[in-house]
């Protein structure tokens, strides 16, 4: 968990061949994170999506979601990362 919020990340990469294996990795990815604050499931929120589901198109739909800015590439705020800014915070 990243402040509080369940995360997820999804690189990238081209399998061009498994004999023998190929592979290259995207030099950029994406972070996507929960708009709201994980808590451990019960029966009062374990329905509560927004909190234990990453999926953008869901999370979007959520008072709490932060668009990314047009400033993407230095964006640490939104609710959709790219994986070299989400690093770079996690160093500070």
């Amino acid at each position: 968990m990243i402040d509080k919020k369940k995360f997820d990340v999804r690189l990238y990469v081209l399998i061009k061949g498994i004999d023998p294996i190929e592979a290259y990795l995207c030099d950029e990815g994406l972070v996507r994170l929960c708009t709201h604050n994980y808590k451990k499931p019960d029966h009062t929120n374990i329905k509560n999506m927004y909190m234990h589901l990453t999926n953008y198109s869901l999370n979007k739909n959520s008072q709490k979601f932060k668009a990314p800015s047009e400033e993407f590439q230095n964006d640490t705020s939104s609710s959709k990362q790219l994986f070299s800014t989400f690093l770079k915070s996690l160093i500070k």
